[in-house]
């Protein structure tokens, strides 16, 4: 598990142009911050997640991503608990710290969904309070 990355993945560097395309400008992995979000804007007071749908658990009926292995399964259902149950508590810390929160699935990446995701972002991001 040592080889599998954790920055820098596709989805990230795919959020990360959409965003600089628009003008948008933003931090990356800030270590000051509970759960080194992938990316942070400041300016927005909001940060966002770029999640694998696998090692996050999604369960959205419309995810193919995260169907668990059957070898070794009981490791691998442990390694995700303990995955969702981190960032829930990260959530939290940062909600109190009041970041606004942006989760972007991996599978809301794909080509047909990628469009309708991003311009929700952008819309909130544009109507959130600028610091």
């Amino acid at each position: 598990m040592s080889k599998i990355k954790s920055a820098d993945t596709t989805p990230e560097l795919i959020v990360r142009r959409h965003l600089f395309s628009q003008g948008f400008r933003y931090r990356l992995h800030v270590k000051t911050l509970p759960g080194k979000p992938d990316i942070v804007l400041k300016k927005y007071n909001t940060v966002i997640f770029v999640n694998g749908c696998f090692w996050h658990g999604h369960k959205a009926e419309s995810c193919n991503n995260s169907k668990m292995p059957k070898a070794n399964a009981e490791f691998w259902q442990k390694k995700i608990l303990t995955n969702k149950k981190r960032d829930t508590k990260v959530q939290k810390a940062l909600k109190d710290l009041g970041w606004e929160i942006v989760i972007i699935w991996e599978c809301d990446l794909k080509k047909n969904k990628a469009s309708s995701i991003f311009k929700k972002l952008i819309d909130s991001l544009l109507n959130s309070p600028q610091k």
